[in-house]
């Protein structure tokens, strides 16, 4: 079953006292929760503005949560292969487990939603997912007007079968409209935008455990607002406790917007 949660009742959501119906009254309190934001890509980062509002509801709830320097924030980009950005992932899921916490939440803006999903496709250690305004998409690009991402793909196809996969080249990548330079290898460059890639939603989103209940948020204004959803959140498994949210603003907006349903969500998602 897949829930959403219209545009209009969301900002009403929380007066109304809205509750996920699935809990029995004589449940458990929620475990405690460690939570991982993963910031979106370049010029993105953890000093980004639009995440002090998400890190500080964390720390009221007394939830332990980390917001670290992942391999595609402006000071890093692109560092690595897609493979090291999920070790980094299951890196600081560890750190939040020696902080105590018994159920992790990934919580992912823009590029760190496919990295969010990846990591739960990949078998990784969390209990529940909360894409903000999913971005990077290689499926998408290829279809695009602007072929700066397309034509940079075929270049490291062309590289990697001449046995250069590992030379340091300059692609392109498309961030918010923006072009943006990639100076790295072939290999690596591919494993993040190549169409069939990890990195890619529409590959890692029905390989998500059903299990795993997952909240997408994304603004009226998001570019990718009229098609996210059919092409992430409807490709995951059900589950009766996933969420669709439609929020205002535009794409760094959306964690502020979606703040107080995305606390909620967690705490109910996340009940024993």
């Amino acid at each position: 079953m897949k829930n959403t949660i219209g545009r209009r009742t969301a900002a009403t959501w929380l007066a109304a006292g809205a509750a996920l119906p699935l809990l029995p009254a004589h449940a458990q309190a929620p475990a405690p929760v460690g939570v991982l934001l993963l910031h979106g890509k370049n010029p993105g980062g953890p000093a980004s503005p639009g995440y002090t509002g998400l890190m500080s509801a964390f720390g009221r709830e007394g939830w332990p949560a980390l917001l670290p320097d992942m391999p595609w924030s402006r000071n890093r980009y692109l560092a690595g292969h897609w493979d090291q950005a999920m070790a980094e992932v299951d890196t600081h899921v560890q750190a939040l487990r020696t902080k105590g916490a018994q159920k992790i939440v990934i919580a992912g803006h823009s590029m760190g939603c496919p990295a969010a999903m990846g990591y739960a496709a990949r078998g990784g250690d969390v209990q529940a997912l909360v894409l903000l305004a999913p971005g990077h998409a290689p499926r998408h690009y290829q279809g695009m007007r602007n072929t700066s991402v397309k034509d940079s793909v075929a270049q490291a196809k062309r590289l990697v079968a001449d046995g250069k996969g590992d030379v340091q080249e300059r692609f392109r990548d498309i961030n918010q409209g923006r072009d943006i330079n990639v100076v790295t290898s072939a290999k690596n460059y591919l494993s993040f935008f190549d169409p069939d890639s990890e990195a890619e939603m529409g590959v890692s989103a029905p390989r998500v455990p059903a299990t795993l209940p997952v909240l997408l948020a994304v603004g009226d204004k998001d570019p990718l607002f009229t098609t996210i959803r059919a092409y992430a959140y409807d490709r995951l498994p059900a589950n009766p406790r996933s969420r669709y949210l439609e929020v205002g603003g535009g794409h760094l907006e959306t964690p502020n917007e979606a703040l107080q349903p995305v606390v909620q969500w967690i705490k109910e998602a996340t009940a024993a």
